[in-house]
């Protein structure tokens, strides 16, 4: 159980603690994990201690960050320690510390932006074909240079340390084995493999919401964790990995020059690693799209107050929500690979008037159909050389305009006013109940036939699905929003809440409501494949074991999803054993390349079914 009183644990002293229990301990660290946060109380002093009967007592003494990232901050008054049950159960009790959290340094020219938040913690909106091999096995990159043996080492313990942990799944991946991960997190992290290290920490943090039945944790987003982790550990371990697939523990800042943007609109961000602000999107004059980050620990209250807040960059006197509506004209403006601006020493910034959507270079965005944007999203995913730049260029804004249709659940139905358009439906961009995504989708709803001008985020893992950040009324239109001055013609569905007045009076549907069309992803026989790859996160090799039907695939003409399933369930299956009853052959190895060929060819052809599904030809009309 995962306590709120307990301070964040730095993942290498939970790995060194578990490490150092014997085989008798270890057996009884789950058990003892959820027995002992309960018990936590935090001292005048800022130490946090957790008594276990009469003899022994835990204290952990929280750095100035508030974590605890040394291990003689964390020491016990028994006879065992620092080897006992009692410290490692407390610190397998708190929540881990974010590896790659900002540390203030002075920043060079090009440097990386010390107030940006770590990249895990920012949206982003992924799939590429894992090359066939062992992991371990290092060899020359594409530009013919070596790959670093230690790199190749560490990316080798990830890759071992995740089949281990997908083999055993959530229900027997307890703290014993999320301890093996978090030591090859931390193998990565001194290797320069900071991306391996964050999708390992992903990992972990998603079998410990799974374990504790949260909320917030869905398996499908435990599935593509494991699946980003095993085909960037197998990349870089096999040697064939674009060097982009290192990653970069901050974000690197090349000089931009000077810089005329204009604000489109504002997003907030909550993480579920309990950071939270807000990201303005902005758009520079010759179309290039730049955003401006606010982005700390805080959760909920930090994302809800950081849409107004102050705008902390070159000197601005701008909050975000100003800044949203207006522009700035920046000197030695400093940029990430991203569009992330910096706010470095040398960075001046003074406001400009903003734009409406209706003018240049805003226009733009508007001026081509949905679809075509979306397939251009598509094309330059596929075509990127590794998944941090596939989810870049796969996460862009889009604009289109539109007309309200109807509700679908919290959804909301619209359809571009062109032949052959298909339905897209509207998903709120965050499903927290205090923001005000969802209640603004639903008072749209209440206007069939509303014209709207849409930007927002495509959900490329869902059927014609977009996630709305801002609306606005469309020139020309009659049955439109009406906006006061003020707002330049748009409302952030994030921050903005729409009123009654911000509506025409309302009218009759001009037709029968449309219900949605076809889903061609949830009417394919895909997702037997895709429950079978669940299944094996859930309960592990022992549960994809059982078999697979691969004739309802067969008969789609998925022929080849059909293959791959079959033999992860006969991999599963496979452990032959000596004459004594032990595994033969106890690796995982084969049963995670199954699993990831398996998943990577799933999500390659649900990819192009989402693309289909954006041209009409799966909509039905």
């Amino acid at each position: 159980m995962t306590s709120t009183t307990l301070p964040p644990v730095a993942p290498e002293v939970l790995a060194e603690a578990v490490e150092n229990l014997t085989a008798r301990l270890r057996k009884k660290l789950d058990a003892a994990i959820e027995g002992c946060a309960a018990g936590a109380t935090r001292t005048a002093d800022g130490q946090v201690t957790v008594r276990f009967g009469e003899d022994a007592v835990v204290t952990l003494s929280p750095g100035p960050g508030g974590a605890v990232t040394g291990a003689e901050q964390a020491v016990c008054s028994c006879l065992l320690a620092p080897r006992c049950l009692h410290r490692a159960a407390v610190l397998g009790a708190a929540p881990l510390a974010d590896a790659t959290d900002p540390q203030p340094q002075p920043q060079p020219q090009p440097a990386s932006d010390p107030a940006s938040a770590p990249d895990s913690a920012v949206p982003d909106s992924a799939s590429a074909s894992a090359p066939a091999g062992a992991a371990g096995v290092a060899a020359p990159d594409a530009a013919g240079a070596a790959v670093d043996p230690a790199r190749a080492v560490a990316a080798a313990a990830v890759w071992e340390a995740a089949a281990q942990a997908l083999s055993a799944g959530v229900t027997a991946a307890g703290a014993v084995v999320q301890a093996e991960l978090l030591r090859a997190a931390h193998t990565a992290r001194l290797a320069g493999l900071p991306r391996a290290e964050a999708a390992a920490l992903r990992v972990v943090r998603g079998l410990r919401a799974a374990r504790e039945r949260s909320a917030a944790q869905r398996l499908p987003d435990l599935t593509a964790a494991f699946r980003d982790l095993l085909h960037t550990a197998a990349l870089l371990a096999s040697g064939a990995a674009d060097p982009a697939l290192t990653g970069s523990a901050r974000r690197p800042y090349e000089p931009g020059g000077s810089l005329r943007t204009y604000g489109l609109c504002r997003e907030p961000v909550l993480a579920a690693t309990g950071y939270g602000g807000v990201v303005t999107h902005l758009l520079g004059a010759d179309g290039s799209r730049y955003s401006v980050a606010d982005v700390r620990p805080g959760g909920l209250a930090r994302a809800r107050g950081a849409g107004s807040a102050s705008v902390a960059l070159g000197g601005a006197v701008l909050d975000h929500a100003g800044l949203a509506r207006g522009g700035l004209r920046i000197a030695g403006a400093t940029v990430s690979p991203d569009g992330r601006l910096g706010a470095g020493r040398g960075v001046q910034a003074t406001p400009l008037r903003g734009i409406p959507w209706t003018e240049e270079p805003a226009a733009a965005l508007f001026a081509r159909p949905a679809a075509q944007a979306v397939a251009g999203q598509l094309a330059a995913a596929a075509a990127a050389g590794s998944d941090s730049a596939a989810e870049q260029a796969g996460s862009a804004l889009l604009g289109c305009d539109a007309v309200v249709v109807a509700a679908a659940g919290q959804d909301l139905l619209v359809r571009e006013p062109r032949p052959g358009a298909p339905l897209l439906r509207l998903r709120p961009a965050h499903p927290h109940p205090e923001l005000p995504h969802a209640v603004n989708l639903r008072r749209l709803a209440d206007r069939p036939g509303l014209a709207l001008r849409i930007l927002g985020r495509p959900d490329l893992d869902r059927a014609a699905t977009l996630r709305p950040l801002a609306v606005g009324p469309v020139p020309g239109a009659e049955y439109t929003l009406r906006f006061p001055e003020e707002w330049l013609g748009r409302a952030d569905l994030g921050y903005d809440r729409l009123q009654g007045g911000h509506f025409p009076p309302p009218r009759p549907a001009p037709g029968p409501l449309a219900a949605a069309g076809p889903d061609p992803l949830a009417d394919s026989p895909l997702w037997r494949v895709r429950r079978l790859l669940e299944t094996g996160v859930a309960g592990g090799r022992r549960a994809v074991a059982e078999g697979f039907d691969q004739t309802p695939l067969r008969r789609a003409g998925f022929g080849s999803a059909a293959e791959l399933a079959t033999a992860l369930a006969a991999e599963a299956a496979h452990r032959p054993r000596d004459a004594f009853g032990r595994l033969a052959d106890p690796s995982a190895d084969g049963y995670a390349w199954a699993w990831l060929a398996a998943a990577t060819h799933l999500a390659a052809a649900e990819r192009m079914l989402v693309a289909a599904s954006w041209t009409g030809e799966a909509a039905g009309g």
